[in-house]
């Protein structure tokens, strides 16, 4: 069983949360009830295989037919099912004959949400990134839709995001309809999708007052709203945060450096101006990103590199996960630490299921509570009845124990006679006195 690390005075509101690993492994963790409670690992899906590890993830957690999207190190991108991990459909990134290129792996992975007609129910349309600057965008019908696999719709549109480097970070904003791409070597560009033009690029910095030039190497990105697209936030290898603003400029409007190591993770809040940055030595804090102010860094302290950090869309919550096996579940107003869940495991990601309640459970939990009760008090009267049958069985009592009453009851009328005689003689000795005086 994995060990669990939790605290009992606050414990975690019902979350749900996916986490994938370097195995390929991908395990389901949830905290049930209405009332906050203690995490764990209810489910684990797949095989352990080191070529098959989880590169990247994508989930659209609608309330029907919600889907979950992964891409594995070997090319496969996997569509499947996240309430009880079953295969939809699966395709290599690297065409029909899977041969991969030499150092070249998927680096993002985006679900499209808002692009499912109805007569298009049993279709999906995927987002991928190569780490060789490729991006792809298709729409895959699954196998049981029984439309015809020729049509020229569902061909893939395939462009280059740059020119050289290496592209290490794919987004797609709130509504879908820009995309993000950076890396090494790649400066952050924005492109509409729907037409496949760059719209926006990014202006490298100016040198520092050494006139040292730092190269460029974005290694995370977040869009701030869901609704603008202008403004996003990037972690950069040379433990700097960025702030960008298409509509201003094309240089960052802000940028603050976070401790010594790579920023890793980070993740925006839906209150549009606190980001949580988590880096290559196990930090993670919150940032006021209007000015670079430091809010505070959450409490206990991870062991290894944070991969992911994701906040919960209803619950004050946030999630990370890294390389020391170890999924954190954190409050973002006192930042500290709710539950620690040991996953055996080096992590590579994570996702949130918000349309998870816990409901049903917290249902079946009262069910049982009351089962219990039930139970409880029906012993409780078979005992009480057990008392009385009991009761009315007389025990003969011994010779020395009445003897033994006898001589206590004997003792107390002596006491009483004594007690009386004494408080006789001191009323007729003060009538003595009173007498003599007179």
């Amino acid at each position: 069983m994995p060990r669990v690390i939790s605290n009992e005075t606050l414990g975690c509101p019902p979350i749900r949360a996916l986490t994938f690993d370097s195995l390929g492994l991908i395990k389901v963790t949830e905290a049930r009830g209405k009332e906050r409670g203690t995490p764990t690992v209810v489910n684990s899906w797949g095989e352990m295989n080191a070529s098959r590890s989880v590169l990247a993830s994508s989930m659209d957690d609608s309330l029907t037919n919600p889907l979950l999207a992964v891409a594995r190190k070997d090319g496969n991108v996997e569509v499947i099912n996240p309430c009880n991990g079953v295969l939809h459909f699966a395709y290599s990134v690297f065409g029909d004959d899977g041969s991969a290129p030499e150092d070249d792996e998927v680096s993002g992975l985006h679900l499209f949400r808002k692009k499912k007609d109805d007569h298009l129910e049993r279709s999906c349309t995927l987002l991928t990134c190569m780490k060789k600057r490729d991006v792809s965008l298709r729409t895959v019908q699954f196998p049981d839709a029984g439309t015809d696999s020729t049509d020229d719709s569902a061909l893939p549109k395939t462009w280059k995001a740059c020119g050289s480097g290496e592209l290490l970070v794919g987004k797609v904003d709130g509504t879908e309809n820009y995309g993000l791409f950076g890396g090494k070597r790649v400066e952050v560009n924005i492109w509409d999708l729907e037409q496949c033009i760059k719209i926006w690029s990014a202006k490298s910095p100016p040198k520092d007052n050494l006139g040292i030039f730092t190269p460029t190497w974005f290694t995370c990105a977040a869009f701030m709203s869901d609704d603008d697209h202008r403004k996003f936030v990037t972690g950069t290898k040379s433990h700097q945060v960025r702030l960008y603003d298409v509509s201003a400029q094309r240089r960052p409007v802000l940028s603050f450096d976070f401790h010594e190591t790579a920023i890793t993770a980070i993740s925006e809040d839906p209150d549009g101006h606190t980001v949580y940055v988590g880096n290559a030595s196990a930090d993670l804090a919150a940032f006021d990103i209007r000015t670079g102010k430091l809010l505070g860094s959450f409490l206990g302290k991870c062991s290894g590199s944070i991969r992911s950090v994701v906040r919960h869309p209803h619950h004050p919550v946030i999630a990370s996960c890294g390389l020391d096996r170890y999924l954190r579940v954190y409050d973002v107003k006192t930042r500290q630490l709710l539950s620690a869940v040991f996953l055996k495991q080096h992590l590579t990601g994570l996702v949130f299921d918000s349309g998870f309640s816990g409901e049903e459970i917290a249902v079946a939990n009262t069910v049982v509570e009351a089962e219990t009760e039930e139970t409880m008090e029906q012993e409780g009267n078979e005992e009480e009845d057990e008392d009385e049958a009991e009761a009315p069985v007389k025990k003969k009592k011994s010779k020395k124990e009445k003897r033994s009453r006898e001589k206590v009851s004997e003792g107390e009328e002596m006491d009483a006679i004594r007690s009386k005689k004494t408080r006789d003689h001191k009323k007729k000795t003060k009538k003595v006195k009173h007498t003599q005086q007179d």
